[in-house]
């Protein structure tokens, strides 16, 4: 009655703490978003009146400036009107400009040309050339007097400076006169007046961001951090932000939510953004602490009654759960043996059943197993348990003494680590096969969870030796036991791929002399150690620097690699050809004869060269030392160089 009263307690007051957590985190959080509102209003406010006010001052000093710069331009107009002899003279120009303090000075003449500047290079320019020049010969087609032409400031023509020009038509006289200046103060004007300019000056909270996104285009114009970033998250795209003018959350880098307000001003939005968890995070540690105190309370309030718990109660319950501690961690043979109450002793029974049970259960499944025949073993083991379940035939298979099984049972750690060890290099070709030994290979089926691991161990002993056996006869010659021509080409081409610079090799081509005779003399069987005994004597050329093949009936190939030079090959070749003297083979019981070959070679040092020109050169090869001579190797006359 008190356990049950203990546990419901535990449950309503777990309930009620987080009932209260859960409705004051609710209230505390719409709260903390409407404050947080009100404070992205009141400063995407401020930036808007920023750039008007900013934007106020930039009109007001550009038409200041614009005076100002008229003015200057009709005094220089006035003075080569009358004193023509400045026109002409650079150093007389350059002097008038700087007591007009005007950076350049020109005058252009009534073909659109410049006669005479402050700056000598300019002179002799067409202004119809370039489209900053082009729109001051509208001055002189204009029939009104006193025309002129205010430019915006601009990469001029000559050298891609900022200048601001300013074109005034001469009284009386052919041309116009243009001023030039350096926009400084007007372009210090423009700077403050950009997004990114406002933001540098205006304060931002840790994690807060403000940036201004392209109403047409979607493209973010400014921002207070760094405007190279990528700017491809959520909460920048256009889309998404014309839904947050009343607060709403986005998703931001790596998935977080991000607090976003917006709110549209002429053709942009003015957005300001904060991480959900900086926006939350007093909120979150208030939470937290409250949450800390209110277990405290719960956990004072359960100690006190478990308390009142009558000890035998809890002894009861210690003794068991170091019971189950001991069979789960593989202590079969345990025997829960708890008195008292008859609650306690119907668990005890009960557990003990259980556990009887498992192990009928191993024990049935291993003598299936078993029954079968099948060469097959289980095992399962679960983290953080030492017992690990496994069948009978594992040591068998594994090929492991029954005490170090035994001994795996109890450990799970130690088995874990002997089944790393055995699959972490699986057998080439395979994905889940292993060596045991040189006679011995295993198949092991694993699946592996978060909880532990299960697998099954098969025999594949017989499977690899077949695929090695039938792999072999692919590739191998049956009665001499070179390999075939198709796999020696393969293997040929890919050792030419890596012939390294300074590196030659070649392609042999070699056809047994006389061999049609030998078998029309001493039978089929002669004529086969005839083949056998040439191919042993190609079998022992030392194959760091042979590849050997049989064609067909008495033809053989070979590849000689690893060579610095073409005297390399032939001194291969001379070695071949004095072992195969020296291996004469028994073609009957009186008589044995030294086998007569004849061979061509072509030879290159051009990774890039194709293998099967080079078996054609080395047949070519092979065909004029037949039809000259015989028991020779002879060379392509034209080698493949690289």
């Amino acid at each position: 009655m008190q356990k049950i009263f203990t546990k419901y307690m535990v449950m309503i007051l777990t309930t009620a703490i987080m009932l209260i957590l859960f409705i004051s985190f609710l209230i505390n959080k719409h709260r903390l978003e409407d404050q947080q509102f009100n404070t992205f209003q009141i400063k995407i406010e401020q930036i808007i009146h920023t750039l008007e006010s900013n934007q106020r001052e930039l009109e007001l000093v550009n038409e200041n400036l614009n005076e100002d710069y008229f003015t200057r331009a009709k005094a220089a107009a006035y003075v080569l009107d009358r004193q023509e002899e400045v026109v002409m003279d650079v150093s007389e120009m350059q002097y008038l400009a700087k007591l007009l303090n005007v950076d350049e000075l020109h005058y252009i003449d009534e073909n659109g040309f410049i006669a005479s500047a402050s700056v000598s290079e300019y002179i002799g320019m067409n202004m119809a050339d370039h489209d900053q020049t082009r729109p001051f010969l509208a001055i002189l087609e204009s029939e009104e007097e006193g025309a002129y032409l205010i430019q915006e400031a601009q990469p001029n023509a000559a050298i891609g400076k900022i200048m601001q020009y300013i074109g005034v038509a001469r009284r009386n006289k052919g041309g116009f006169v243009q001023v030039g200046f350096e926009p400084k103060r007007l372009m210090e004007a423009q700077s403050r007046n950009t997004y990114d300019y406002i933001f540098s000056i205006f304060p931002t909270d840790v994690g807060e961001e403000l940036f201004v996104v392209d109403c047409e285009t979607g493209a973010v114009l400014g921002h207070s951090g760094d405007i190279d970033q990528d700017f491809c998250e959520e909460y920048y795209q256009l889309d998404a932000i014309r839904e947050c003018m009343e607060g709403a959350y986005r998703t931001g880098a790596d998935g977080r939510k991000i607090y976003v307000v917006s709110q549209k001003y002429e053709d942009v939005m003015i957005c300001a953004a904060l991480p959900a968890g900086t926006l939350f995070h007093k909120l979150f540690s208030d939470s937290l602490l409250t949450c800390v105190y209110l277990f405290l309370i719960e956990l004072a309030v359960i100690f006190l009654l478990n308390y009142l718990v009558r000890r035998r109660v809890i002894d009861g319950i210690h003794h068991i759960i170091e019971n189950l501690s001991a069979i789960t961690n593989g202590n079969l043979d345990t025997t829960v043996d708890v008195g008292g109450n008859r609650e306690f002793e119907e668990l005890s029974q009960g557990i003990n059943t259980m556990v009887t049970s498992i192990i009928n259960i191993s024990d049935r499944i291993s003598a299936i197993i078993e029954i079968s025949g099948v060469p097959l073993a289980a095992f399962e083991y679960e983290n953080g348990r030492n017992h690990v379940f496994v069948t009978s035939g594992l040591g068998a298979l594994l090929e492991i003494s029954d005490q170090a099984v035994a001994a795996f049972g109890k450990n799970a750690s130690a088995f874990d680590g002997y089944i790393r060890r055995l699959t972490a290099t699986p057998i080439e070709g395979e994905t889940d096969v292993y060596q045991i030994h040189d006679e011995k290979y295993v198949r092991i089926h694993m699946s592996e969870s978060a909880s532990g691991k299960l697998g099954v161990i098969t025999d594949a002993t017989a499977d690899i030796i077949e695929k090695r056996q039938m792999r072999y006869e692919n590739t191998h010659d049956p009665l001499t036991g070179l390999y075939k021509f198709q796999h020696f080409k393969q293997l040929a081409a890919g050792q030419l791929q890596r012939l390294q610079k300074g590196e030659v090799c070649a392609l042999v081509m070699i056809d047994l002399d006389y061999f049609k005779g030998i078998n029309d003399t001493y039978g089929h069987d002669a004529g086969d150690r005839y083949l056998q005994g040439f191919a042993a004597v190609m079998g022992a050329m030392p194959a760091e620097y042979f590849l050997t093949a049989r064609r067909s009936g008495d033809e053989f190939c070979m590849m000689i690699y690893g060579c610095g030079s073409r005297e390399e090959i032939a001194g291969h070749l001379d070695a071949f050809y004095a072992k195969l003297a020296q291996e004469p083979v028994a073609l009957s019981d009186t008589e044995a004869r030294t086998i007569s070959a004849s061979a061509g070679f072509a030879w290159t040092g051009d990774a890039g060269s194709d293998i099967a020109e080079l078996l054609s050169r080395a047949d070519e090869a092979l065909y004029e030392v037949k039809r000259d001579t015989k028991g020779i190797y002879g060379e392509h006359r034209a080698p493949v160089r690289g």
